[in-house]
């Protein structure tokens, strides 16, 4: 179907997980290596492209991180684009394992395996995506990549995409952080839809809550089929989370 074409070129050309979707998870206390958390967003932003069609998302997960610097867990988010692109699911599914620890000189190095699963999607090209992960940070600072080991979310022949990315987390007192990003993506053998996406997010600790607003822009413009929405528009997000 024409919107499923034009749907799945969004998301290839996103992979675009965002909260975090998507941020994976960071080293836990050895007193408490199980941590939940739930989230509400008034868009879900994944490396730059809406996957709710600009509307809110209701977000959870759970992460377990051993001493030795080893993780695993799990974090699901409503969506929109896969009906929107003529399949049948409304949520994705992210579990993920892998391998954190500092290395010397203030340098950690994070490696790990991502699967983003689409139950049911049913779409000609299954959305279901595997990922590989390496990242670098130094202080402040984080440089990412991501691999992907299968077609990109429902991108038929896009096997061996990338993405690069660098943030940084500063903490500017009074329980407030800002975190500027930038990332690149690459949609193998489709060059035309290949984008950079950017942001700047200001988060306040606040009674146990994690208030956050951010405002996204990306140098693409993603329509839905039959929806008129532009996914890649520039916008503020704001969301509220809970870790527990």
């Amino acid at each position: 179907m024409k919107t499923h074409a034009v749907r799945v070129t969004v998301r290839a050309a996103a992979m675009a997980a965002a909260l975090a979707a998507t941020a994976l998870p960071a080293l836990a206390q050895e007193t408490n290596p199980l941590s939940f958390n739930l989230s509400v967003t008034s868009d879900y932003r994944y490396r730059g492209i809406s996957q709710t069609r600009l509307k809110p998302a209701l977000q959870g997960g759970v992460d377990y991180a051993h001493s030795s610097g080893f993780y695993v867990g799990a974090w699901a988010s409503t969506i929109k684009w896969i009906k929107d692109g003529g399949g049948d699911a409304d949520v994705e599914i992210d579990t993920y394992a892998g391998y954190k620890t500092e290395v010397g000189g203030g340098v950690t190095v994070d490696v790990g395996f991502l699967r983003y699963n689409y139950p049911s999607n049913k779409l000609p090209t299954s959305a279901n995506t595997n990922e590989l992960y390496g990242a670098v940070s130094y202080g402040p600072a984080t440089l990412k990549y991501s691999h992907s080991i299968s077609n990109l979310f429902g991108f038929s022949d896009s096997k061996n995409s990338g993405y690069l990315d660098l943030s940084a987390t500063f903490d500017v007192g009074s329980g407030f952080t800002v975190t500027p990003h930038i990332g690149h993506q690459w949609v193998k053998r489709n060059d035309a839809f290949s984008y950079t996406d950017y942001s700047l997010t200001v988060n306040k600790d606040w009674y146990g809550l994690t208030f956050g607003a951010g405002f996204v822009a990306t140098s693409t413009d993603a329509y839905i089929g039959g929806k008129g929405k532009d996914l890649g528009k520039n916008g503020v997000v704001v969301s509220v989370k809970k870790v527990f």
